[in-house]
């Protein structure tokens, strides 16, 4: 790099053109580099940690993505309000869009990001395919050509055999993505892709792949400058997935072997010089299981799992970012990355493992990480989760000296996250982490599709659970009598309960014995409980002979407690009246699982229907959920139109029972 002119870029001031952990995490680096900071907001993020966090915040719309996050003129109007000099994307929303980097460049911004033109290169899954394939790249055979019709498609699937993957060509991270098995489930998962990319990416165009099977996702992370300079800081495997989106990320690969890691990172630095590219990369394959990697698509932004690269490297990747847009070289030559160690990612999401991974949205109650570990999340006890962006909430980043001590931080770390309020994967994460396929690090793409019911299978202790849960509802009630340490002067009388723990009504009873402990009854069985400690928000009893603790927080008649590493939800349903089975559409009224927006109306008024057809789609979380038909008979009332957004339980569909 001697001789190098260098061409600077000054700017003090950066917009960050995105919201929450990631919208910290840009802030942490660049204050620490001496520069301002702005945030932009939408409506549902007005109170947002990142904009609190920020030296100036400028409202950009509303809360929908299309009305704010991807609103190209409002973020270049809040770049020229604030007085920023430079734009940093994150990921997701705007990043990837080469329109918006040429606004701000039109605008006079600096782009912390590759080129509008790298971005149209590489950005584009057809266009990078092809790119690859002329630079003699192995590619996954597919089709990415311009006639987008529904019989076009539907003939080219057929042409490169089923199963085939239909892809997004302007974006990623499992949105307008399906893997479809046969040509006739290929019309609607067609429909449903574009409808995704349309509402994610503002772009319906789709590509089709042939399917790989059970292979790895690895993938490359490689840098460049605008003198030519680029390195690649080795792999980061990201097998372990639900619904195309990466649930569990390292670094390195247990799959990639060293001179497999040079040849793919050769190939990937290859590929970025070619097109003079600046700034972070990600160049993702499929690996199977005989070392061959087929080139799936390139990230030209930086990705969600880049602190597994941090960890192992120890470098910062936004400070790389920010000092090659300011015009720095690279100052790092390929014989100078080394790797240590080795590092683990999650992604702690607000979702319902057990019902399809549903996205859920509301108030985070409490929240609380664990500390001595990595933690990237933007929340607070009381934030509001809204259901218009992403489920991802947090990201739990470990590090050590072998792949096993780095998974097993992960997991106790994991087991210390508390979050009561919103259901998260917390507990299917440490499930995951724990299952011998993962720990030999064996787990391919298939990983939680062939181990789904062991994943989610019912805890085997439900009936302590349950205990604990009657235990806590009696002591923490507003007219239990106080608890006290030691023998009581007389037994109580056995109350009963009724407690929904989330997967059914159960009654127990529960008593004072005059020693001072506690005993739960259900079905002939018999817990007992010496409680040491009870303060506010946590307890301390012996069960069984051994002596354990609990966090809780009571919320009327809602108990959330977090024990042995798992979040519980108790509903204390003792004085309520006996519920239905209206909720799983028994009674001829489909209802909205989560809050969303209705992007499909699948039937229409006075159409037979079978139990279990789909009636209508939803969008949460930018993501489509199919609600279906609870019974058979005829629609008789569509309660919703396109594009309405609605609320959790409200009928969307009205069916009247067939006699």
């Amino acid at each position: 790099m001697s001789g190098t002119i260098v061409k600077r870029t000054p700017f003090f001031k950066i917009l960050i053109a995105n919201r929450g952990e990631i919208a910290l995490r840009i802030m942490r680096s660049a204050r620490r580099l001496g520069y301002g900071i702005v945030a932009v907001y939408s409506d549902a993020d007005r109170d947002a940690l990142h904009v609190l966090e920020a030296d100036q915040a400028v409202r950009i719309g509303e809360a929908l993505p299309a009305q704010s996050y991807l609103k190209i003129d409002a973020i270049i109007a809040a770049a020229k309000a604030s007085g920023a000099g430079a734009v940093h994307p994150g990921y997701g929303f705007l990043a990837e869009n080469e329109d918006f980097a040429q606004a701000c460049r039109d605008a006079g911004l600096v782009f912390i990001g590759p080129s509008p033109q790298a971005i149209l290169a590489m950005g584009n899954k057809a266009g990078a395919k092809d790119i690859m394939q002329k630079a003699g790249v192995p590619c996954v055979p597919g089709y990415q050509g311009a006639d987008q019709s529904d019989a076009a498609m539907l003939a080219e699937a057929k042409a490169i055999g089923f199963p085939v993957m239909i892809k997004a060509v302007a974006g990623g991270g499992g949105r307008g993505m399906r893997l479809v098995a046969d040509a006739a489930a290929f019309p609607d998962a067609l429909r449903s892709a574009r409808s995704e990319a349309q509402g994610a990416f503002g772009d319906p165009t789709v590509i089709l792949e042939r399917a790989i099977v059970d292979p790895r996702h690895v993938e490359i992370q490689v840098f460049g400058d605008r003198y030519g300079n680029a390195v690649h800081l080795g792999e980061r495997d990201c097998s372990v997935q639900r619904r195309h989106q990466k649930l569990i990320e390292e670094a390195p690969s247990p799959a990639v072997t060293p001179e497999l890691r040079a040849r793919m990172g050769a190939v990937a630095v290859q590929a970025v010089k070619a097109i003079g590219y600046e700034g972070a990369g990600t160049l993702e394959f499929l690996l199977d299981r005989a070392d061959n990697f087929y080139f799936m698509e390139m990230n030209t932004r930086l990705q969600v799992e880049h602190p597994v690269t941090e960890a192992i490297t120890g470098l910062d990747l936004v400070e790389l970012q920010l000092r090659v847009a300011r015009g720095e070289p690279l100052g790092v030559r390929q014989e100078d990355i080394s790797f240590s160690g080795h590092a683990i990612e999650v992604r702690l999401c607000s979702e319902d493992a057990g019902h399809e991974f549903m996205p859920q949205s509301g108030t985070m109650a409490r929240w609380q990480m664990p500390e001595g570990i990595r933690v990237e999340h933007a929340l607070q006890s009381g934030s509001e989760i809204p259901p218009f962006y992403d489920s991802m909430i947090a990201k739990v980043i470990s590090h050590g000296a072998t792949r096993d001590e780095a998974r097993g931080k992960l997991i106790c770390a994991l087991e210390q996250v508390t979050a009561f309020g919103v259901t998260t994967n917390q507990g299917f994460l440490i499930d995951c982490l724990r299952h011998p396929v993962f720990a030999r690090g064996e787990a391919t793409t298939a990983f939680i599709g062939n181990n789904r019911d062991v994943l989610l299978a019912p805890r085997p202790d439900r009936g302590s659970d349950l205990a604990l849960a009657a235990l806590l509802l009696y002591v923490t009630h507003p007219d239990a009598p106080p608890w006290q340490r030691g023998r009581s002067l007389a037994a109580t009388f056995p109350l009963g309960l009724r407690i929904d723990l989330g997967h059914g009504v159960q009654e127990i009873e529960i008593v004072r014995e005059r020693d001072g402990s506690y005993v739960a009854a259900r079905n002939g069985d018999r817990f007992s409980f010496a409680i040491d400690e009870l303060n506010q928000d946590s307890i301390r009893f012996h069960h069984d002979g051994v002596m354990e603790q609990a966090r809780f927080l009571r919320d009327g008649d809602r108990l959330y407690i977090l024990h042995r590493g798992v979040t519980l939800t108790a509903r204390d349903l003792t004085l309520a009246p006996p519920e239905s089975a209206t909720a799983a559409g028994g009674d001829g009224k489909v209802r909205a699982a989560m809050n969303g927006r209705v992007v499909a109306v699948l039937v229409k008024p006075g159409d037979k229907v079978a139990a279990g057809q789909p009636v209508m789609t939803l969008e949460a979380m930018k993501m489509e959920h199919v609600h279906t038909a609870g019974v058979a008979g005829t629609v008789s009332s569509i309660d919703v139109a396109e594009g309405e957004q609605v609320t959790t339980g409200k009928i969307v569909v009205e069916i009247e029972v067939a006699a």
